[in-house]
């Protein structure tokens, strides 16, 4: 199927990912952080920043983030791979 312009990576996460019933907590927590992240945005920048969203959330391990200090934050805010500019 192609949308909104076909742009590819719209498309296949349309077509694979979008609106595709999910149970697992690393999933739904990655389309939490990715639909937050999406607010004002395209989704083709942030389908393109997605890895950099998987190294910064910790392989969008709900646990691992829950486990980061002021410093590791502090770092991701600083990070424009992960923050949704650049």
């Amino acid at each position: 199927m192609v949308w909104v312009g076909g742009f590819g990576i719209d498309d296949a996460y349309h077509d694979t990912e979008w609106g595709v019933p999910r149970h697992d907590d690393r999933t739904l927590f990655e389309f939490l952080i990715l639909e937050g992240a999406q607010a004002g945005l395209s989704w083709e920048m942030i389908l393109r920043k997605r890895e950099a969203y998987r190294k910064a959330f910790g392989q969008f391990d709900p646990k691992r983030v829950a486990k980061f200090d002021a410093n590791k934050i502090e770092s991701l805010m600083g990070n424009e791979g992960s923050c949704g500019t650049g």
